[in-house]
């Protein structure tokens, strides 16, 4: 028999997981479109490699700052409501009773079980009880903006790292051939993975990011290859 502690859950994982995987998609597949792009542009190998480190920097920098804006203003925007939400449970308690109770009434229980269950909520914490069932706040959701834009930066950078290591042991002719692979292995790995932590279906994971990250490789080398032809 299962028991509550025997429980596997995982939404108190969405808020890092999310930035994470993110983050390590976008490093993967940024620098090896760009070096893809580049190398089948006909350049030198160290040319590829400084397109690379470059990518690889400014997106990092690029993932964390915009990580943290976007939550710091769902931040905000919480903040600013639980403030409302308090100053109101201080001048309308009533009012705010008799909707935690309707609240509940929607959710199935009986009307006079409802008024307990506000009741009992209010006086335990009144707060808290609006934030989760009025406002969909909580501990497990509520944003947290530097975990975000330090997620994001370090998973990007792994992610790039990748790409740039294959153009390092690569003979300049089979740069994007092998960046190519080294790339969609690991967003395959990199899906499955996410997928597993965050209990969802492992294949259609893996089918999702290693299609869209193939498409944007093939459209960078395809400019890049135009590109090259243009100027030889």
């Amino acid at each position: 028999m299962t028991t509550p502690q025997q429980e596997n859950h995982y939404v108190d994982r969405i808020g890092w997981l999310r930035a994470a995987v993110l983050g390590a998609n976008d490093g993967i597949v940024s620098t090896a479109s760009l070096i893809t792009g580049v190398a089948s542009a006909g350049v030198a190998q160290s040319d590829i490699l400084l397109a690379g480190t470059a990518g690889l920097v400014a997106g990092a920098m690029s993932m964390a700052a915009g990580e943290y804006v976007s939550v710091s203003s769902q931040a905000d925007s919480e903040q600013g409501d639980l403030e409302r939400e308090r100053l109101e449970l201080e001048t309308q308690p009533e009012f705010e009773l008799d909707e935690l109770t309707e609240i509940y009434v929607g959710r199935g229980l009986e009307p006079d079980l409802a008024r307990q269950v506000a009741i009992q909520l209010t006086e335990h914490d009144a707060l808290a009880a609006h934030a989760r069932d009025e406002l969909g706040i909580s501990e497990v959701v509520q944003a947290r903006p530097i975990q975000a834009a330090l997620s994001s930066a370090a998973s990007f950078t792994i992610g790039a790292a990748l790409p740039l290591a294959a153009v390092i042991v690569s003979p300049l002719a089979m740069i994007p051939a092998i960046t190519t692979g080294v790339s969609l292995t690991a967003l395959a790995l990199l899906g499955a993975v996410s997928a597993y932590t965050g209990g969802a279906p492992i294949l259609k994971a893996v089918l999702r990011v290693t299609f869209w990250g193939a498409l944007a490789m093939a459209a960078t080398a395809f400019v890049g290859y135009l590109f090259g032809t243009t100027v030889a």
